[in-house]
């Protein structure tokens, strides 16, 4: 299968699975399932992160400082770009970034004319287009590389998107607008992945700095925006589940880029 195939391929099928997923999840009001894929989504993004990307792009280098240099800029700027709410996430019913929860709907029958979801929308959207840039990058180095990154994204997905639902539908959209809404901020993700396929073909010099922004992203969402709403479960036996779902991503991680061995 070609390089564009595979990302094509993984666009559509990471966005309508993990969409089909939030949906579910999001209309049965399956918090206790979020906060499990919260914890499985740090570890494959950390995973991801240290042990594909971040070597992949030391390898294409010839200065290492360029890459942390590059990391460290690119955390920088996801979290200006989260302060302008562009780049923003939400994981649980409970979300800080929105103040939208069931209770607060349950208080207020007001919606407020779409306005957060359409904010919400266009930020997914945004979003998306990135993600699919950042997984084209990974694909033109090596298939392997390009399965692993896109897992790591798409799982991360899951939990977002169902934050996206439940934002929407307080929003006062309907459950099939809402779901449409969210498949057409997917494609952004096929649009950015391909647009960046054809520019990477004619400036291949890009690959290794989009590897590096790829990696400072999968840190900044782990360590940002998922890893603090562990937090709010201080329980010995939540901490024990957390740490294991954490380190069972890592683990899928590792296991699916031995799997698939480099081109």
């Amino acid at each position: 299968m070609s390089t564009l195939a595979w990302i094509i391929t993984a666009s559509l099928l990471g966005g309508v699975l993990s969409l089909s997923c939030a949906a579910i999840l999001a209309l049965n009001a399956r918090v206790s399932w979020l906060s499990v894929l919260v914890s499985y989504a740090i570890g494959a993004l950390l995973g991801a992160a240290f042990l594909n990307t971040l070597p992949e792009a030391f390898e294409l280098s010839d200065n290492p400082i360029q890459v942390t240099t590059i990391v460290l800029a690119g955390i920088l700027l996801f979290f200006i770009l989260e302060k302008l709410v562009l780049w923003r996430h939400c994981h649980i019913e409970d979300c800080e970034a929105h103040d939208l929860s069931h209770s607060s709907m349950a208080q207020n029958h007001h919606h407020d004319h779409g306005r957060s979801g359409m904010m919400v929308i266009v930020g997914d959207t945004f979003h998306n287009f990135v993600d699919g840039i950042l997984i084209a990058a990974a694909f033109m180095v090596d298939v392997q590389l390009g399965i692993v990154t896109s897992i790591a994204i798409f799982a991360h997905e899951i939990p977002q998107e169902a934050g996206d639902f439940i934002i929407l539908l307080n929003s006062g959209y309907t459950r099939r607008v809402a779901f449409w809404m969210n498949l057409l901020s997917s494609l952004a993700t096929l649009i950015g992945g391909v647009m960046a396929y054809l520019m990477l073909n004619q400036m291949d010099f890009m690959v290794q700095p989009l590897l590096a922004l790829a990696s400072a992203s999968m840190i900044y969402v782990a360590m940002s925006d998922l890893i603090p709403g562990l937090h709010r479960r201080p329980e010995l036996h939540a901490t024990v589940q957390q740490v294991t779902l954490i380190l069972l991503g890592i683990a899928s991680i590792w296991l699916i880029g031995s799997f698939f061995p480099h081109d």
